[in-house]
This record gives C-alpha cells, sequence and structure tokens, in this order.
C-alpha cells in the first residue's frame, strides 16, 4: 500500500487529498480506512510524504518540506542533514528549531533564497522546523535542581538549552537529592514558549560519588550495559573453535606469513596481512578480514542487536562491544596460533605500488603473530634480522609508503594529528595521558586497509550490487571563502580552495608554519562529516571516488552489511539499506559523542582536584582563534581546548585588533595571536556547560610577542591537538 500512496503522490495531476479522498483515489474499500492511515502515519514519519492543513497528503518537496536529521550546535544553531542526498545541508537559525532536539528526524520548510545583483545566490540554505517526524531521544540524563516553586533538571548535554520541569520523583529505586545526577523521561512538548516537562525515571546518584561519571555518559547516549539473553545463547551455540566443515569451499591461506598489527590493549582483531614477493617487480599482498558473515546471519537475534548497536563504542574505561566477546574477542577476532575464518582480498601490485589485479575469496588463515604498533615501530626504526616475519615487515612498510605516496599524489588530503589515549588507575582517576602519532607503524596497516576499502567499492560499483558506502562530501564552497579569508588575514598565501590540488598546497604550507596547526584546525572545521548512505558518492578527504567500509566487521556494522553484499549477494533491498546506512550514521556519531564525554568527565575531574590542591598544573598551549573576549588555546598534555577569558588577564588591559586577529596590552604591548606556544594553568571548570577555562602563566618560557617582533622559538612548529569535536573523515 505505501508504494500505491507513493506513485499516486508523484503523479502530475495528483491534487491534494485527504483519508477519504485517498480511499476514492486508491480505489480502496471503506473497511482499509485504518489501514490506510497507519500507512500514511509511518510516511509521514519517514518523511516520505508530508501532512499540510486540511489534512491533506502531498510529497514533502512540492511545499519546499524537506525531511532530514537535525544536528544542534552549542549555540543552538541547527543544520539539517536532508533525507535525499542530492540536496545540500541546510542551516537553521536559533529561532526556528521550534521544540527540535538534536539528531531529531523534522521536517523543515526551506526558505526562498534571495539572488544577488550578478544572478548568484547570496546566502546559504536555510529553513524553519515545522514538524518533528521522531524523537532520537525521549530520556537525557541531568542534575536535579530546585527552584522557587518547582524542581527542575538540568540537562548534561549543551545542546540542549532548555531546564525540563519535573514533579517529585517516586518509585524510582533511591530517593532524589538535589544535585544528583538524574535520568528524565522527556514528555510532549509542542511549544518552545514554554519549558519542557519530564518525569524522573532513574536516580543515579551524586555527581562526585565513584562509577556516577561513567554511568551518566552510559544513560545519556543509551549505551546498553548487556546482551539479552537469546543473542549470547545464539553466540555460546556456535562455539569456540573453528568447526572442520567450515573449512570447504575455503582458500587455505594457514601456511602463510599472516601477522596482526594492533593497539597494544586491543583484543578484537578484524584484520591480518601477508606480502610476498612473486618476481622482481610484482608483489602479492593478502588482505583478510574477519569473517563474521559466516557466524551473524541476517534476521538472527545476534544480527539484530548487532544492527541496533550500529558498532562499537570504546569509552575512557570500558568498551561496549556491537556483537558478544565470545565473537568479538575469540572467534572471530584473528588471534595468533589458531584458525580462524576470513574474507580476502588478494592484490597483485607493482613495485611502485600500484593495483594490476584483485581477486576477493573466503579463506582460512592461521595467524604467526600478534604485534602491538610500538613493536612494528621499534623494527622498522632499526636493521631487520633474520626473521622471516621481520623482513616481511620491512618490505610491507616500503611498499605502504610507495602506496601513500600515489595516493597524496591522486589528491588525498594529509588531516592526521596526534591522537591521545587516557589510562585510568584502579580508582578510575586519571593516571596519565600519553600521545600516539600516527607513525609508520599506522600508516603501514592503514594503507593496505585503505586499498582494500577501495577495491570492495570498485568491485561492488562494478557488479551495481546494492550496498552501503562510505562517503564523505565536499565541503560547502561557503565555508571554504570563509576560511580562505581567514588564511589570508594572516597573511598566508591561498589560492582556490574548490580545487584540491590547491588544498594540499595549503596543508602542506601550514605544516611549516608557527601558526600551520592552528589554520589546519580551522580547515578540519569547515568540513562535512563522513557518514554512510548507498549511493556511492566518493571521498573527499582521501580522494577517492569508490569508497567502502570492509576492513572492520567485528565493530562496525556497515563492514557486515558490506561483506554480504559482496560475498552472499544478501545485502537486501536498497530501500532496507538506506535506512541502514542513515541508522548506523547516527549510532556512529552517538558514539563519538559518547567517547568525547566520557574522556572529558574524567579530565574534568582530574582538573577540578587540581583547583582544589590550590597548584594546578601547567601546560604547554597553542593559541587557537583569537576573539574579544578571550582567546582560544589547544593543550596537548590535556587533549582538550578551552578559552583563556580577558577577565583572568590581570597584567594588562588587552585590545582586541580586529583586523590582524590579535590582542595587544595597552600598557606593556604585549601581542596575542593565532599560532603562539603559551603556557597555562586551568582556571575554572564549568561541568554544566562543559568548558574550561585557563589562565596564562607568565614565565619565559611563553611565546607572547612583543612590540619589536621578538619570538620565542619554540613557538615554531608546535604540535597541536584539534579542537574538541573533530571528527575522523575515514
Amino acid at each position: 500500500m505505501k508504494d500505491q500512496i507513493i506513485r499516486l503522490l508523484a503523479q502530475k495531476d495528483y491534487v491534494p487529498a485527504n483519508v477519504p479522498e485517498l480511499l476514492r483515489l486508491l480505489r480502496l474499500s471503506p473497511h482499509c480506512q485504518q489501514e490506510l492511515q497507519v500507512a500514511l502515519r509511518q510516511l509521514e514519519q519517514s518523511g516520505a510524504v508530508a501532512r499540510i492543513k486540511g489534512n491533506r497528503y502531498i510529497q514533502p518537496r512540492e511545499a519546499d518540506l524537506i525531511p532530514g536529521r537535525i544536528r544542534m550546535n552549542r549555540a543552538g544553531k541547527g543544520f539539517l542533514q536532508p533525507d535525499d542526498s542530492d540536496l545540500k545541508e541546510i542551516t537553521i537559525p536559533e529561532s526556528a528549531t521550534g521544540t527540535a532536539l538534536h539528531e531529531d528526524h523534522v521536517l523543515v520548510r526551506r526558505d526562498v533564497r534571495r539572488k544577488s545583483f550578478r544572478g548568484e545566490l547570496a546566502e546559504a540554505d536555510t529553513g524553519t522546523v515545522v514538524r518533528i517526524l521522531e524523537r532520537k531521544r525521549t530520556q537525557m540524563v541531568g542534575t536535579l535542581q530546585r527552584g522557587r516553586q518547582f524542581l527542575f533538571v538540568t540537562p548534561d548535554d549543551p545542546r540542549i538549552p532548555h531546564d525540563i520541569l519535573v514533579p517529585e520523583p517516586r518509585d524510582v529505586g533511591r530517593p532524589a537529592r538535589i544535585g544528583d545526577k538524574v535520568v528524565v523521561e522527556l514528555r510532549e512538548w509542542e511549544s518552545p514558549h514554554t519549558s519542557p516537562e519530564g518525569e524522573i525515571v532513574e536516580v543515579l546518584g551524586a555527581p562526585d560519588e565513584e562509577g556516577v561519571d561513567m554511568l551518566s555518559v552510559l544513560r545519556q547516549y543509551d549505551l546498553p550495559l548487556y546482551f539479552p539473553k537469546t543473542v549470547l545463547a545464539e553466540a555460546n551455540v556456535i562455539g569456540k573453535i573453528v568447526n572442520p566443515r567450515d573449512e570447504a569451499g575455503r582458500v587455505d591461506c594457514r601456511r602463510h606469513q599472516v601477522v596482526t598489527i594492533d593497539p597494544d590493549d586491543a583484543k578484537d582483531f578484524d584484520d591480518a596481512i601477508c606480502l610476498e614477493r612473486v618476481s622482481p617487480d610484482q608483489w602479492r599482498l593478502w588482505v583478510h578480514i574477519a569473517d563474521v558473515s559466516h557466524y551473524v546471519k541476517p534476521g538472527t537475534a545476534l544480527d539484530i542487536e548487532a544492527r541496533k548497536r550500529g558498532n562499537s563504542t570504546y569509552l575512557v574505561d570500558r568498551v561496549i562491544p556491537m556483537l558478544p566477546e565470545a565473537l568479538s574477542n575469540e572467534l572471530c577476532s584473528l588471534k595468533p596460533n589458531v584458525d580462524r575464518l576470513t574474507k580476502c582480498v588478494e592484490f597483485l601490485l607493482s613495485n611502485d605500488g600500484r593495483v594490476l589485479n584483485a581477486k576477493f575469496y573466503s579463506a582460512i588463515i592461521h595467524s604467526q603473530r600478534r604485534f602491538a604498533y610500538g613493536g612494528v615501530l621499534e623494527i622498522l626504526q632499526r636493521k631487520p634480522t633474520d626473521d622471516p616475519i621481520e623482513k616481511m615487515l620491512w618490505h610491507a612498510h616500503e611498499l605502504a609508503q610507495k602506496i601513500r605516496r600515489l595516493r597524496f599524489k591522486a589528491g588525498s588530503l594529509d588531516l592526521d594529528f596526534p591522537e591521545t589515549k587516557i589510562r585510568l588507575d584502579e580508582h578510575g582517576k586519571i593516571l596519565r595521558i600519553e600521545k600516539t602519532e600516527n607513525d609508520i607503524s599506522h600508516q603501514l596497516i592503514e594503507e593496505f586497509m585503505l586499498l582494500a576499502n577501495e577495491a570492495v567499492a570498485t568491485r561492488l560499483m562494478g557488479l551495481r550490487t546494492p550496498a552501503i558506502y562510505r562517503i564523505h562530501e565536499e565541503p560547502d564552497a561557503r565555508r571554504l571563502q570563509e576560511y580562505r579569508q581567514d588564511v589570508l588575514s594572516h597573511n598566508v598565501a591561498c589560492g582556490n580552495l574548490n580545487h584540491p590540488a590547491e588544498v594540499q598546497k595549503l596543508l602542506h604550507k601550514l605544516g611549516t608554519l608557527p601558526i600551520g596547526q592552528a589554520l589546519k584546525i580551522g580547515f578540519l572545521k569547515s568540513l562535512m562529516r563522513a557518514r554512510y548512505a548507498v549511493e556511492p558518492l566518493g571521498h573527499y578527504g582521501l580522494a577517492k571516488k569508490k569508497y567502502t567500509h570492509f576492513t572492520s566487521p567485528i565493530r562496525r556494522y556497515a563492514d557486515l552489511v558490506v561483506h554480504r553484499a559482496l560475498f552472499d549477494k544478501n545485502s537486501g533491498p536498497a530501500s532496507a539499506l538506506k535506512e541502514i546506512a542513515e541508522h548506523i550514521s547516527v549510532t556512529e556519531r552517538n558514539s563519538a559523542d559518547a567517547e568525547r564525554d566520557s574522556k572529558d568527565v574524567k579530565l574534568f575531574a582530574f582538573l577540578k582536584a587540581q583547583l582544589a590542591s590550590g597548584d594546578p598544573q601547567k601546560y604547554p598551549a597553542l593559541v587557537t582563534d583569537v576573539r574579544n573576549f578571550g582567546f582560544f588555546v589547544d593543550v596537548p598534555g590535556l587533549a582538550m581546548s578551552g578559552l583563556v577569558p580577558l577577565s583572568l588577564m590581570e597584567d594588562d588591559f588587552y585590545v582586541f585588533d580586529e583586523a590582524r586577529r590579535n590582542l595587544v596590552g595597552r600598557r606593556t604591548r604585549r601581542m596575542i595571536r593565532l599560532g603562539d606556544k603559551l603556557t597555562v594553568q586551568v582556571a575554572r571548570v564549568d561541568t554544566f556547560k562543559k568548558q574550561v577555562d585557563f589562565r596564562l602563566v607568565d614565565d619565559n618560557k611563553s611565546g607572547v610577542r612583543h612590540p619589536a617582533g621578538r619570538r620565542n622559538k619554540s613557538s615554531r612548529g608546535a604540535p597541536a591537538r584539534p579542537v574538541r569535536g573533530r571528527h575522523r573523515v575515514l
């Protein structure tokens, strides 16, 4: 019936009709009215049809109504990602978001855009939220507080600017005290002019109570702590070892020198490699990926739960896996010295790294060795021994670097930054913060995985098999132009950034400048976020026209779907794939936010303890933005950014020079501008707004400029973390 309705509404002579009229137009009997109403309600909720005045139904675009997923920023502005991939992002002003919340599925009326004198579009697409099609989240975590006449909950998520009115909590298992973290169920909220109302459904406890911080993150992002019994039962039935009957029809690669390379604390080994020379000019590379699709069949309890989770989530103190540990850490994990089933991409490569041929098949392996990145780096930084596996790693490294150079020559962008890992003690407090560089050991595996992802996408597109692709759309031209003007204002030459070659040239130049890392962060902020789609729209950051995710099926549902599409021709109908792609794009963003918040809550507690001690630690920092109220800094040692407000600059009165984008002290003529390397201490921690303020430490190591133009040499080439919330584009 849904298809009939959509076809009817698409007819050129269709006039908006109500339910009785639709019954007649569809030639349905009156007793089908209830079924028709259910179908219309489902189509409306999905955004396929729109209900207008008089309860009449039309195709949304007929009335400039665009369904999509809205994302909010902390300032209250919304950004709509339309369901129709042919449409570009629509900006929703703060006053036009209505009652929409972050990640809601909404219907937006697009504004008619004015044209400039030259006929060019003067403004980006904007719109107004007219209806909430589906709430992404009905429960949220916050802090219970008391007003003069009522109780209210202040949400932890700063993208929700409204306090939620609540009655006295009842039947929630434990008494709720003012200041406690609680979970509140949102009731119907129809007007942005009134405060939302809700009901407390769970009391988590005092914010400083052990375990409450991480429990708050789990509840906020609706992350499950346990698997349903039916899922665990299915996993246990599968067993713990590879069954001999599962070897049938597979290529036996157990004699190959197969190895895995992963972080030192990893347990779910998705991928393994083997490399052999076949002639003086050619290499054979095997990329083996865990064969999760052999064990997780469509429609099973395991599959339904994996799809619901969408991906594994790596919090600072635990992993929320997509699959039960019996599969993720054991039977599917490519552990050493045991047989494992894989899906393999076998490459024939030229000596300079070009792909000559690729084959795809099911295989069985017996991994010879498990390496951590640090161990591989140690091997690659010295001469290889007579160990054949060490020699293979050396050859793999040399070949990977050739492939990497070809990738950048083809237009791929160098967007890598150092990453950090927080290590906790047994009480859940920060023990140390480690920095991880994207060194040659990481690049060895990364290049081979990118090669496999591209080869699989090429194969699927050649077969015209419905599948899910990893896409990264080109940035909005206006954002690039704004960024270009920012770069030029710092006297850095910059060409037309609509041409990828000019972007590459700029990024290379930024790598040589003191302010380069700060400006590179600005470029990252101008990019779109990578996502999943059924249309192979290509990957801007990697400069690949054909790209998908194939190499991590233990922790990403997208890869599992791609395995089925390539090997089983059973990825499901296109309509179902589109729904899956949208869903796993949302779960990926949800996990990324949860991972960030899990680090933040630990960092905030860590910094609060420093403030309480009266002697906060000093950290090197990089100025990433300068405003009239202060300047933002990136603090690599904490893997976070924050503001140094002018109100905490007590040595002088600072004036903002808008033209030069810097701050100048009236008395000392001290100058602060983008790229300066400074020393800071934590000054304030606002857990509600999730913001940290720093104060400048005035010591001789500061890179602050003075009127004569003297510059501390340590400010050159300062490494930096990107601002919180940056996204990887792979």
